[in-house]
């Protein structure tokens, strides 16, 4: 059984900066790609940015030069920086990775953090 762990998230006030973590556990695995994803209110999930197992990294056009996306690949654990927070950032943050057990690969969740960004 994998499960990824997201920790990080809180209010912040417009111009701030916060860290979010994710930690996938479990045995057998390997990961792929991982990355972040975003589900503000009345939206769909968006893609915020993803990391490669090489270490290629892509964004959001609307993140691009205020967030970071790191990874640590032997700790199992993918980060993302976030700073110049603007209040449309508010939204649900969910880590996402590509599972590899076996020959198959699956695509996992985390459960969500919630990032508020507010005066």
């Amino acid at each position: 059984q994998v499960q990824l762990v997201e920790s990080g998230g809180g209010l912040v006030q417009p111009g701030g900066s916060l860290r979010l973590s994710c930690e996938a556990s479990g045995r057998g695995f390997r990961l792929n790609t991982m990355g972040w994803y975003r589900q503000a209110p009345g939206k769909q999930r968006e893609l915020v940015a993803t990391v490669t197992s090489s270490g290629t990294t892509n964004y959001a056009d609307s993140v691009k030069g205020r967030f970071t996306i790191s990874r640590d690949n032997a700790k199992n654990t993918v980060l993302l920086q976030m700073d110049s927070l603007k209040p449309e950032d508010t939204a649900v943050y969910y880590c996402n990775a590509g599972v590899i057990i076996g020959p198959f690969e699956y695509p996992y969740w985390g459960q969500g953090t919630q990032v508020t960004v507010s005066s």
